[in-house]
């Protein structure tokens, strides 16, 4: 299936399919220049996109297929469990694995032949994806995008803990309430989590429908996230809680990127040891923006990337070696 739209004064063309992965079935989609449009392509290095949740599907980050305007292919793909990928009822969090995922984003390489040269950009959960991707150091990848995620996830969770300690004392009181009692789907429960995911998550209101629709496909089927996250943003109990990377931060050897906002959830603290500890790094913040600056601040975070992009095209930075 093909579709037409226009992004960045360009018409930007889209198809769709499906890959095998093992017994299930990936849903991607290309975004592309149409050729005779694509005056600034030069054969750039296409760009794969990870969405976060887990389990949140791919059209809440859209607004990356408008890098496609700059002469790249950019691709998404709903991952294993939601969107119109596979779909799976195992509750056991020990089949939804780090590993699980990175082998479905080496089919997804494979099968659409990006795997001599891509550029990688992975959104919250799909940046710490795309930081696992990094540290296996594969012969294609050309740079590293890491956007408003964590190096890890004990860090995530006290700074939670110290944002969520700012809401008026009368909500902390009704979320510490239904979680001592477990009653997590009361409805005033979610209501009291609300101010959190203003502030912290996407200050837009109302929220675009992008995200809306990424919203209801993490609700329709939470699989995932319940097993790997928790029961929302500022309380983790899946099996992400213990991960993270920073003792393995100095191993990652292309230029990264690391992107949040102001009122991030995704606080300076979580991202300082990329700051610290990758070789070749730069990290840009935006202002009036938190979790989503591709939506809240979208002009000025797509053209921080396409920069970024532009200046990291194969042969133009050397590999950093370990």
């Amino acid at each position: 299936m093909v579709t037409t739209t226009t992004g960045a004064d360009c018409a930007l063309q889209s198809r769709t399919g499906e890959l095998k992965f093992t017994k299930w079935r990936t849903w991607y989609r290309v975004t592309s220049a149409e050729p005779a449009l694509a005056s600034d392509s030069v054969d750039r290095a296409p760009v794969v996109v990870l969405h976060g949740g887990p389990g949140s599907a791919h059209d809440y980050l859209l607004a990356y297929a408008e890098l496609a305007a700059s002469g790249h292919a950019v691709v998404h793909y709903d991952q294993l469990g939601c969107g119109r990928s596979t779909h799976l009822p195992y509750q056991d969090p020990s089949f939804w694995t780090i590993e699980l995922f990175l082998e479905q984003l080496d089919t997804v390489l494979a099968g659409l032949q990006l795997g001599d040269r891509y550029h990688l950009l992975g959104h919250s959960w799909g940046g710490m994806l795309a930081v696992e991707h990094a540290l296996r150091r594969p012969r294609g990848l050309v740079s590293l995008v890491v956007a408003d995620a964590p190096a890890s996830m004990e860090l995530w969770i006290a700074e939670s803990k110290r944002l969520r300690a700012k809401l008026p004392s009368s909500v902390l009181k009704i979320l510490e309430s239904h979680e001592a009692a477990g009653t997590l789907q009361d409805p005033a429960y979610e209501a009291a989590l609300r101010p959190y995911y203003d502030r912290h998550v996407c200050r837009l209101t109302p929220p675009p429908e992008e995200m809306r629709r990424s919203e209801v496909e993490c609700q329709s089927d939470p699989t995932t996230y319940l097993a790997m996250w928790g029961p929302n943003e500022c309380y983790v109990t899946g099996s992400l809680r213990d991960w993270t990377a920073v003792e393995r931060l100095h191993v990652i050897s292309v230029p990264t990127l690391v992107i949040s906002g102001v009122d991030d959830q995704a606080t300076k603290v979580t991202i300082q040891p990329f700051v610290d500890r990758v070789p070749d790094v730069r990290w840009h913040q935006f202002k009036k923006a938190s979790h989503n600056p591709h939506l809240e601040a979208r002009q000025a975070c797509l053209s921080t990337v396409a920069q970024f992009f532009r200046q990291n095209e194969p042969g133009k930075n050397p590999v950093i070696p370990a």
